[in-house]
């Protein structure tokens, strides 16, 4: 088997109230990457703004944009410009009342390949994604571009197996989360690394048992609770690119802006499969119970 060599990056940035200021920051991100010779670009979960689902607030709507729309038009360009695959983020407006939390891919000659509209959406203190963002109705639909087939899926989504084997499935080549997750200020540092720990270690699972090659691009920086109710969030970057064994081949730094660029063998995949044949070893006959939500 022939290699099929890409070079993927990330941008981990930080984010603010200002949206042109956060968008400029992803596309000097995406102007280096691209000069760096990377032809696949992934942002991560809603870059051009702050994290405003911290609260819930019905003035946040504002934020909300249709696709095609400015965000999809501003990437299409740099696209354009540079030769290359995005991965974008926008919180979408579907119709006056029913938004989603959406990822889009963004093609070399500036068209909307595909999108995805995230699954799993949590409700969690300082995450309450239930009041802005209907669950996703796309389904686990790969996006084929130049740059390979990629399974994109968002944030939450990457805690569920059955999320990845399912791009896996329908041939997905590379398993891609736009990320916005971060640590409690109140929780002690052990707590903090058990969390970090699992993050990485759930994600890293997922390439193993799929045999695939994944990207995971996080936000960074604090983003106080504009509610002052709570002490925000630290979030947590640690962005990282893994190979289709689990193994880390680029990470960024968990404390600061980074635009991570790393060589991904996408035809690795089938020589891992081989050697690691989970998915000829499934027993589909046997999985009815997956799904119920819950057997006693």
């Amino acid at each position: 088997m022939s290699e099929r060599l890409i070079k993927v990056a990330l941008v981990q940035q930080n984010c603010g109230a200002e949206r042109d200021d956060n968008m400029a920051s992803s596309i000097d991100g995406i102007r280096d990457a691209a000069a760096r010779g990377a032809k696949l670009i992934v942002l991560q979960e809603l870059h051009t703004s702050h994290y405003f689902c911290q609260t819930e607030d019905a003035e946040n709507f504002s934020l909300a944009e249709a696709i095609p729309g400015p965000t999809t038009d501003e990437l299409g360009t740099i696209a354009v410009e540079l030769g290359v695959v995005i991965v974008g983020s926008v919180f979408e407006r579907r119709t006056a009342g029913i938004y989603h939390n959406t990822a889009v891919v963004v093609n070399a000659n500036g068209s909307v390949a595909g999108s995805y509209r995230k699954m799993h959406i949590p409700d969690d203190p300082g995450y309450h994604e239930k009041y802005y963002f209907t669950p996703g109705d796309l389904g686990f639909t790969p996006v084929d571009t130049p740059a390979g087939r990629l399974g994109v899926l968002v944030c939450w989504d990457q805690w569920y197996p059955e999320a990845a084997r399912l791009m896996a499935l329908a041939g997905a080549e590379i398993l891609i989360y736009p990320t916005a997750i971060g640590w409690d200020r109140d929780d002690d540092a052990a707590e903090q690394q058990r969390q970090y720990d699992s993050w990485r270690t759930v994600q890293r699972a997922h390439a193993i048992a799929n045999g695939l090659p994944l990207v995971c691009c996080n936000r960074v920086g604090h983003e106080p609770d504009p509610s002052g109710k709570t002490t925000g969030i630290d979030f947590w970057g640690g962005s990282f690119i893994a190979g289709p064994q689990g193994e880390v081949l680029a990470a960024a730094p968990t404390d600061v802006p980074s635009v991570l660029v790393t060589e991904v063998d996408l035809a690795r995949s089938e020589k891992v499969r081989q050697i690691w044949p989970f998915l000829r070893d499934r027993r589909v006959d046997a999985y009815a119970g997956l799904t119920e939500r819950f057997r006693k």
